[in-house]
């Protein structure tokens, strides 16, 4: 008995100091996977590729209600964008289409 209270305390904190590195590589990565996305989105707009992505059907249809804060975490969800480039995606989105 003695034994576990003694080691409950170590096991806690060795899995913390695990848990800790992991989240912060998950961040790094994540960061740059977004750099990555935004150079690529910069070189296919440099060259005028258009990317035949259907445009998420629940944003349209928010857009088409006036609903633009609903098609922004609309976006969210559908792309798993953070909040800036979802904003940005909705508003190019809404001009496209004239909304």
């Amino acid at each position: 008995m003695e034994i576990a209270l003694v080691m409950f305390p170590f096991l806690a904190a060795l899995i913390v100091l695990v848990a800790l590195p992991s989240s912060t590589t998950t961040r790094r990565q994540q960061r740059r996977l977004a750099v990555i996305e935004r150079k690529l989105d910069l070189v296919m707009e440099h060259l005028g590729v258009v990317d035949a992505e259907p445009d998420p059907p629940d944003v349209v249809r928010a857009l088409e209600q006036g609903k633009k804060i609903a098609a922004v975490k609309a976006y969210q969800q559908a792309t798993g964008a953070d909040l800036t480039e979802a904003k940005n995606a909705v508003d190019a989105l809404a001009a496209r289409r004239g909304l």
